[in-house]
């Protein structure tokens, strides 16, 4: 079992930055690909970013490559998300999630765990 704790988001202006954290419970946590989501008003919940299990790759969504980053500390069971030059069509309640197999496979549907969220809200 792995729980999954997000925090960092907030209310900021277009332009901005902020960065989430995801902390994991468990001894793990390294051999978990991990991801965020992000689901808004009406939306379904879409992919964001993904990492894999040792750090070294990374796989993002067109609508973030070139403005946010995830990376992932597994001495301390946690993955972030750098998120720069922040729009308003980026609100939206984050999630993190963890996945058991390759990262590039990470989607809704397969993931393992999940976080309860955190909201991001860019005003223009």
């Amino acid at each position: 079992q792995v729980q999954l704790v997000e925090s960092g988001g907030g209310l900021v202006q277009a332009g901005a930055s902020l960065r989430l954290s995801c902390a994991a419970s468990g001894r793990t946590f390294s051999s978990y690909a991990m991801g965020w989501f992000r689901q808004a008003p009406g939306k379904e919940r879409e992919f964001v970013a993904a990492i894999s299990q040792s750090g070294s790759y990374a796989y993002y969504a067109d609508s973030v490559k070139g403005r946010f980053t995830i990376s992932r500390d597994n001495a301390k069971n946690t993955v972030y998300l750098q998120m720069n030059s922040l729009k308003p069509e980026d609100t939206a309640v984050y999630y993190c999630a963890a996945y058991s197999g390759a990262h590039q496979l990470m989607s809704v549907k397969r993931n393992d765990y999940w976080g309860q969220g955190t909201q991001v809200t860019v005003s223009s």
